[in-house]
């Protein structure tokens, strides 16, 4: 917004447009435009086209729907792009090797199972991963504390999970050297374990377990199911437990889900369980951003873009194509650009003609559990049997559809300002509470079924 402090008519107008799209996304597409107003005209100037086209198909509406109630016109809205130098070539090895040093402790055998690569610094937060975020970075701080022990993250694979967990620990260590903190993945837990059975060492096991200052298990869904191991591990996480020392589980699902004894599902359930739920293209972007800046890596934003469209589920699959790309541009000495991506990331880009899930169909499996008529999504009837249900699919209309939020609201026969209320009120109560964010995982579920069919 400093770009609009000087001035007296757009800054009110903005700092609306703001509100209604967020603060991370404003940034985004924002910060860097230079904008400008003589009546009736706003020109915005961005630094490609890409930017320019997505400020109007999701953006513009609001806009000018903000010049309308602060001054009372109608506008016209013209973008102008910045002539930029072509990106050059990165031809050194060097220019991409990782500059942070590996933080090894002395004398301290657990600092070797954690990577240096994952840190608090490194994570990007958002709206999609901020309560797992901020949980993760307290417990580094307060171990033990039994307001945040133990803590479960949960999500899809590669969205974040691993690296929090490292983060943890890392910055465990950083603030004290010698702590016991280890990381271990549910696969090897169960194989230590086994392998404690056959070398009849089982106390030199549990020895180390028991002894531990903060538990960081991995994929802890790699042990249910096995009786002998989920046993053993339900007796050291009460002994690290009773000893007011951190547990920190990730999983793949929520502890419910996860069939595991009901003594352990209880007992992960008393703590915070914490969702990573998948990026919006703004995080997608800035996750690449990220990433190019960590490799010297220079990369346009329109390339950046294409590739934050084309991968929206899983963030290592995402720096895995800019990776991909930065070692096929240095080999060929040539620079970055959407023709290149296209044809390099071909098998991983979803294809143009790619279709999101379909409002109608939101609404009729989100109708079908909360049994509410189709009919009802659009009306005017304001109980809360109808409102809640409507105000979820219009949440879910904004994370599984490209539209925007003026065009939500007229699929919902409301205005946008009602859709942001709308998705406000879910995310607080997914953030708020595990259940209900598996009843919703559910429903989109199901939305995907009947979509893909």
């Amino acid at each position: 917004m400093e770009n609009l402090q000087n001035n007296s008519i757009l800054l009110p107008i903005f700092q609306e447009v703001e509100q209604i799209i967020g603060k991370d996304t404003y940034e985004l597409w924002f910060k860097t435009a230079q904008i400008s107003y003589e009546t009736p005209v706003l020109t915005i100037t961005i630094p490609n086209p890409v930017w320019g086209k997505t400020i109007r198909e999701r953006y513009q509406s609001i806009i000018t729907d903000a010049f309308l109630k602060h001054l009372g016109v109608e506008i016209q809205v013209v973008y102008q792009v910045i002539a930029t130098e072509p990106s050059p070539v990165v031809t050194d090895a060097r220019q991409v090797l990782p500059t942070v040093m590996p933080a090894t402790v002395p004398n301290n055998p657990f600092a070797a199972r954690l990577s240096s690569e994952f840190t608090f610094e490194n994570f990007i937060e958002s709206s999609s991963n901020r309560f797992a975020y901020k949980t993760a970075e307290s417990v580094s701080h307060k171990l033990g504390d039994k307001g945040y022990n133990p803590l479960v993250i949960f999500s899809a694979p590669g969205l974040g999970k691993t690296h929090l967990l490292h983060a943890i620990g890392n910055q465990i260590l950083q603030e004290n050297p010698r702590a016991k903190v280890l990381y271990v993945s549910g696969e090897e837990f169960v194989s230590e374990y086994i392998l404690s059975l056959t070398n009849k060492s089982s106390n030199e096991f549990r020895q180390k377990y028991h002894t531990l200052d903060c538990l960081l298990m991995d994929d802890i869904q790699a042990v249910v199911g096995k009786k002998a191991c989920e046993q053993e591990f339900f007796f050291i996480f009460n002994k690290l437990f009773g000893g007011q020392k951190q547990i920190v589980l990730s999983s793949d699902r929520t502890p419910q889900q996860l069939e595991m004894e009901e003594r352990l599902s209880s007992r992960l359930l008393s703590g915070i369980v914490a969702e990573i739920k998948r990026p919006d293209l703004e995080t997608r972007i800035a996750i690449l951003r990220k990433k190019s800046d960590s490799l010297h890596f220079i990369v346009g934003d329109d390339v950046l873009f294409l590739i934050a469209e084309g991968i929206q589920t899983n963030v290592r699959e995402l720096e895995g194509a800019l990776t991909r790309l930065r070692a096929f541009c240095n080999m060929q000495r040539i620079t970055p650009t959407i023709p290149v991506a296209k044809e390099l990331l071909s098998d991983m880009l979803i294809n143009e003609e790619h279709t999101f899930a379909n409002v109608n169909a939101i609404k009729k499996i989100v109708g079908k559990h909360f049994n509410v008529k189709m009919e009802d999504f659009n009306s005017k009837k304001k109980i809360q049997t109808i409102a809640w249900p409507r105000q979820i699919a219009m949440f879910l209309t904004t994370t599984m559809t490209d539209l925007s939020l003026p065009e939500i609201g007229r699929e919902f026969n409301r205005d946008h300002s009602t859709v942001v209320h709308a998705r406000d009120l879910v995310k607080e109560k997914i953030n708020a509470d595990p259940f209900f964010t598996a009843e919703i995982n559910q429903i989109i579920s199901e939305i995907k079924a009947v979509d893909n069919k």
